[in-house]
C-alpha cells in the first residue's frame, strides 16, 4: 500500500490517534470513505452526488421551498 509496510502504518496510525484522539477516529474514517465514494462517483461522470451527506441540507428540497415561497407571494 503506498510502500509502506506494517510498522511504518502503526507508527502513523498511533501519531493520527495522538493528535485527534481514539473518539473522534470513526468520525474522521466515516466522512474519508464517504468523500473518496464521492470521488469515484464523479470521476465516473454520475451528478447523483449526495451532499446532503456531508452538509445535513437537502438541496432539493431546499430550491423546491424557495420556488413555493415565490408561487405564494
Amino acid at each position: 500500500m503506498f510502500g509502506f509496510g506494517m510498522p511504518e502504518m502503526i507508527i502513523i496510525l498511533i501519531i493520527v490517534m495522538v493528535i485527534f484522539g481514539a473518539g473522534k477516529l470513526p468520525e474522521i474514517a466515516g466522512a474519508m470513505g464517504k468523500s473518496i465514494q464521492n470521488f469515484k462517483k464523479a470521476a465516473e461522470g454520475k451528478e447523483d452526488i449526495e451532499i446532503k451527506a456531508t452538509t445535513g441540507i437537502d438541496e432539493n428540497k431546499e430550491a423546491k421551498s424557495e420556488n413555493d415561497t415565490k408561487t405564494t407571494s
